[in-house]
């Protein structure tokens, strides 16, 4: 008898159409490895809720086969999921030095630090199962210790790039991304590539966070008399180090705002990824004993969160730290998708305390662009090429320019989540889906906010509510009391009485219809007290709120 032989499987489960959530699954036989485990932010129309995770119903239906979650660096959209997995599945998780660290400071806040599988990995080095073995390539992106992944399968090498850069003169000196490896890798003949699309619309070439030194540099010498506070990503470690060191030429302070800041900042002086000079880091109630051209405060807050201590500096909610006339601020970041109006408003805030706004030519991206790309992709010759990380039209301009270097259309799959990529040595194909999606996290909640929890959510947004509450006979369905009727987010009551008292003449009817008829079932007199209400109430406001009858009996 024939045994079918096993074919290898490349399942993304998030990171593709969207920006954040990355995840992705490489399955062969009973051997299963989960290539990171990201979050993302929520959309304006998530009514509530706080994060967006995975759906990884398909890896607790195949928790046997997980060897572990490999992480390529240390960022919110790879890295932020890993708790809420972890609370499901015990297994280890891979990763570089300062990327575990940020990661073991998450688990914390959900006390798994103590239970914590983690295996430190470093760029150069491999580790191996029975039917993988995974080599960690050293690249650059805009936080420390970032690599690719090469990883040598029964049917030939995958080359995973996660988040990079080309960058020949990075914070880091010495630490510029191995090109030579990949090179090596390529000329042994690369089966697929999984490859950053994030820039894959900008031409050219990525500016070096060494770039950044001088424009630093000039707002800091322009800035003699004035405080100096400076919003960017936590995890952006490089740019907190160029800051301290601007701060440490210029002769001024830092303090540092926002839990996460802080949580980073200390891991990365911990693990010894930031040099911080001696005496120069001061904690943020001392700052009203330093004057104004002593100080830089590193914030976090440069996507106008509403709860990032930035936002709340610019609201007058900070408890230490007040904007005032003069001050300058960097935001050194540019908006994710989506977040342009928060920026803005928080930009806007900030000028009407007086303060001087700084965003031009304050960062530069992680993320490789097009002749970065082409580097890579020329280097690496795969058989076929699997663009990720991006939303469709980032999938798609790397789709083409995949072909502008003479890729065959065929051998280049754009992916959707949940969608399977089966391959052998010879042929890729797709065959089918697994379950996939998006899970809601709200306060301590983890998936029990779903779809028509947030659609109910919209609706009262929208609408509003009204809630129509009556005391009905058990026995005579006579009305005994009622009906009194609440607006919340519809009209308001007091300047709309001649509407209610319609509504409530309405419900008066329906009631008598009900008794005439000898109608007991809740089901059926709530169903008409709605029916009735929803058709009056849109033709009186042209407005369809959310209606809740309460019927109780005595």
């Amino acid at each position: 008898m024939l045994t079918k032989t096993p074919r290898l499987k490349i399942i993304p489960l998030g990171g593709l159409e969207e920006i954040g959530k990355n995840m992705t699954v490489i399955e062969y036989d009973d051997e299963i490895l989960v290539i990171d485990c990201g979050l993302a932010f929520p959309e304006d129309d998530m009514l509530g809720i706080d994060l967006v995770i995975p759906d990884i119903t398909y890896l607790n239906n195949n928790k046997e086969k997980i060897k572990g979650i490999i992480l390529t660096h240390g960022h919110e959209d790879h890295i932020g999921a890993v708790p809420y997995v972890l609370k499901e599945l015990d297994i280890p998780v891979y990763g570089t030095r300062l990327t575990l660290g940020l990661v073991e400071n998450k688990l914390k806040e959900h006390d798994l630090d103590k239970t914590f599988k983690k295996i430190v990995v470093e760029a150069g080095k491999s580790i191996s199962f029975k039917n993988f073995k995974i080599e960690f390539v050293r690249t650059n992106h805009s936080i420390a210790d970032s690599v690719a992944l090469v990883i040598y399968t029964p049917v030939g090498i995958i080359v995973h790039s996660g988040d990079f850069k080309i960058d020949y003169t990075p914070i880091e000196g010495n630490k510029v991304i191995d090109l030579a490896k990949f090179a090596e890798i390529g000329s042994k003949g690369v089966l697929a590539f999984m490859c950053d699309s994030t820039n894959a619309e900008r031409r050219g070439y990525n500016l070096s966070e060494t770039s950044l030194d001088k424009v630093f540099d000039e707002i800091f010498v322009q800035s003699k008399t004035n405080r100096i506070i400076i919003a960017t990503f936590a995890s952006n470690v490089y740019r907190i180090q160029q800051f301290i060191n601007a701060a440490s030429k210029h002769k001024r302070k830092v303090a540092v705002s926002g839990r996460s800041m802080l949580n980073v900042l200390s891991t990365a002086m911990e693990l010894g990824y930031i040099n911080m000079p001696e005496n120069i880091l001061i904690d943020v109630n001392e700052i009203n004993r330093f004057s104004d051209n002593q100080l830089v405060i590193i914030t976090t807050g440069s996507q106008g969160e509403p709860m990032s201590a930035l936002s709340r500096m610019a609201n007058s909610e900070h408890r230490q730290i007040e904007i005032k006339a003069g001050d300058k601020v960097i935001l050194s970041a540019t908006p994710i998708p989506g977040n342009e109006k928060t920026v803005s408003k928080v930009v806007n805030e900030l000028y009407k305390k007086g303060a001087e706004v700084v965003t031009d030519d304050t960062h530069v991206s992680g993320h490789a662009c097009q002749e970065e790309l082409k580097l890579l992709h020329t280097l690496i010759k795969p058989k076929f090429f699997i663009p990720v990380h991006g939303e469709y039209r980032h999938l798609k301009a790397h789709s083409d320019l995949a072909k502008s270097l003479g890729m065959n259309s065929k051998d280049i799959f754009i992916m959707s989540i949940g969608e399977v990529l089966e391959l052998t040595a010879t042929e890729a194909k797709k065959a089918g889906i697994v379950p996939a999606g998006k899970v809601f996290v709200d306060g301590l909640g983890v998936g029990d906010v779903g779809n028509i929890v947030i659609r109910d959510r919209k609706h009262l947004s929208q609408d509003g509510l009204i809630v129509a509450v009556v005391t009905i006979d058990k026995k005579t369905g006579i009305m005994l009391a009622g009906p009194d009727v609440i607006s919340r987010g519809f009209v308001y009551v007091r300047e709309s009485e001649t509407l209610m008292d319609d509504v409530k003449a309405i419900i008066h009817e329906v009631l008598d219809e009900c008794q005439n008829m000898n109608v007991r079932e809740w089901f059926y007199i709530k169903t008409s007290i709605k029916e009735k209400l929803k058709e009056f109430l849109w033709k009186q406001t042209k407005r369809s709120p959310m209606i809740l009858p309460i019927i109780m009996e005595v």
